[in-house]
């Protein structure tokens, strides 16, 4: 997966990112720093990008 490439994450992952992003841009943080603390945010909550669904399966 090239770096940046978010079509792995689900559309409420997206959602949380730019809400969280939101939130950083308020306290004056800049776009690229508020996004990639966002995505770290998802990453840390939901172990990285998922795909939901029938067809998935966990390896843990």
């Amino acid at each position: 997966m090239p770096r940046g490439d978010k079509s792995f994450y689900t559309d409420k992952q997206k959602r949380q990112a730019e809400h969280i992003e939101a939130g950083y841009r308020e306290q004056g943080v800049s776009k690229q720093e508020a996004e990639e603390r966002a995505w770290l945010t998802v990453n840390k909550k939901d172990h990285g990008g998922k795909k939901s669904g029938s067809g998935r399966k966990d390896h843990h």
